[in-house]
């Protein structure tokens, strides 16, 4: 008589009907035998990339430009730039971070001697950085004529004054064309904050920034291409047109390209990627979004090198209301992963991540890495200004597939809408809470993640889908009492840690 097991093992708990999601599940504690920090995230998210952070933001214009791009790949993640720019404007954001890791900043923002020490604190509270160099023009390539830092306006009362009236004009320059290492020496030996980069006639070309430099030796799991430079990924949509935005996105050197679909099983997302496979050999392509066996196979078949899976999940759609179609995202997750790994693609869990610990979870049952929105939204890379509601300092976040977003073309391909007079909604606009930098962020997500990972018994996400697929890890249901008791309950008040379940 065999041995009776605590729990179920993913085959049952999945099997047995209802679908479920990732607060409707526990994952049974294992043995530890090793530290947290002996946990390793390193993860494939397609057939050639790896990544050291399981982590992907989400292709939506209030989530990834590229500030979240080049963050995320600092980090070890990566950024997926969204599709409602122009051609142009989104082939420049993947420039922006393919350039990124030369340690230049090839287009800093540039005033005029005729601006005031107010435009400076505007920037300073817009961007979070106040070291602004001078041009004749206010334009970058124009001639360099001074720079304006904290120690030239902190204790000017007047914040009306002319910059010409405060700037610094003795300025320690270099040359166009120097190299990384050179221009680091200056910076050190000078111990200014910024180095400007001229040309032969003293036009501004670029910027150095001393802490762009401490962030690049601080940064070890950095995502990088085998040319050393960070790594991004970007949407595109499977309308005709777009067959423009892939070339140009191609020629930026886009490491990977994301079919942006809300329902990815077509003969249009078919019929593509069999184009970009034959076309652009080098390029990794990841399809979706699908949550069933049936979609996953076809679309690994067509050429496919990564899966997007979710219909529905995320916070701000409402697509299996409006549409009644979709699935639970655990169970999404957990089927396409079982039949993706038969053919060695990773499946990417996007939607339904509230906490660390549905990271875990989406990880435990197949994924990959997991693909993040609201989650990103409100962090200062995100595109998008802060306001306040009821004293809350909040970030505009909205669906791709809400009206709002719809009125730009690209969103509205997405959802096969754009030539049609009724546009019908699959998602809202809303508002998320201030999380600070995603430099804090993502790294305190990271090390609850690697923590959980030790309470599961795993050290890497190899052995731990190892022991999903051979029923050594263990899951329990929750009803819905359990699910509130796991929660915070029984107080009077409490107060939320900084990334909480909300």
């Amino acid at each position: 008589m065999a041995e009776e097991r605590d729990g179920l093992s993913a085959e049952e708990l999945f099997r047995r009907g209802k679908g479920l999601t990732y607060k409707d599940f526990l994952i049974l504690p294992g043995y530890i035998d090793f530290t947290v920090n002996e946990v390793n995230l390193e993860t494939r998210i397609s057939r050639n990339i790896r990544i050291k952070a399981p982590v992907l933001s989400s292709p939506m214009d209030t989530v990834t430009e590229s500030t979240m791009a080049i963050a995320l790949a600092l980090l070890g993640g990566l950024g997926v730039i969204h599709a409602n720019l122009t051609i142009e404007d989104q082939a420049h954001q993947v420039e922006l971070v393919k350039r990124y890791e030369n340690g230049f900043i090839t287009e800093p923002i540039v005033l005029s001697p005729h601006h005031r020490i107010q435009d400076v604190d505007e920037i300073k509270k817009k961007y979070g950085f106040s070291g602004i160099p001078i041009t004749e023009d206010g334009t970058l390539n124009s001639k360099l004529v001074g720079i304006v830092t904290n120690r030239d306006i902190d204790f000017e009362k007047d914040r009306s004054k002319f910059l010409y009236e405060v700037m610094t004009t003795n300025l320690i320059t270099a040359p166009k064309g120097i190299s990384l290492q050179e221009a680091n020496e200056i910076l050190r030996k000078s111990k200014k904050g910024k180095l400007p980069i001229v040309d032969e006639n003293g036009r501004l070309v670029a910027l150095m920034s001393r802490t762009d430099l401490i962030k690049n030796k601080e940064f070890p799991l950095a995502s990088k291409d085998e040319q050393k430079r960070l790594r991004v990924a970007a949407a595109v949509t499977t309308h005709p047109e777009d067959r423009e935005r892939i070339e140009a996105l191609v020629e930026k050197g886009v490491d990977m390209l994301v079919i942006d679909s809300a329902q990815g099983y077509s003969s249009f997302q078919i019929n593509l990627l069999k184009e970009i496979k034959k076309k652009y050999p080098s390029v990794d392509v990841m399809a979706g979004n699908v949550v069933t066996t049936e979609q996953a196979e076809a679309l690994i078949k067509a050429g496919a090198d990564s899966l997007r899976i979710g219909m529905g999940p995320g916070s701000i759609c409402i697509t299996q209301d409006t549409m009644a179609s979709g699935r639970s995202q655990a169970t999404a997750v957990y089927y396409t992963a079982k039949i993706a790994a038969k053919y060695g693609v990773p499946v990417i869990a996007d939607g339904g991540i509230t906490n660390m610990g549905d990271i875990t979870k989406a990880l435990a049952i197949g994924g990959s890495a997991v693909m993040m929105g609201a989650l990103l939204a409100g962090t200062n890379e995100a595109p998008g200004e802060y306001f306040y509601e009821n004293g809350v300092r909040l970030k505009k976040y909205r669906g791709m597939a809400s009206l709002e977003a719809m009125e730009a073309a690209a969103a509205a391909r997405r959802y096969y809408s754009d030539e049609q007079k009724i546009k019908v909604a699959q998602g809202v606009s809303g508002a998320v809470i201030d999380r600070g930098s995603v430099f804090d962020f993502l790294p305190y997500l990271m090390q609850g993640v690697k923590h959980a990972f030790q309470d599961i018994g795993y050290k890497d996400i190899p052995s731990l889908h190892a022991a999903l697929y051979n029923h050594t890890l263990r899951f329990e249901p929750r009803s819905l009492a359990a699910q509130m008791q796991g929660g915070v309950h029984s107080l009077y008040s409490y107060k939320k840690p900084i990334i909480g379940a909300d």
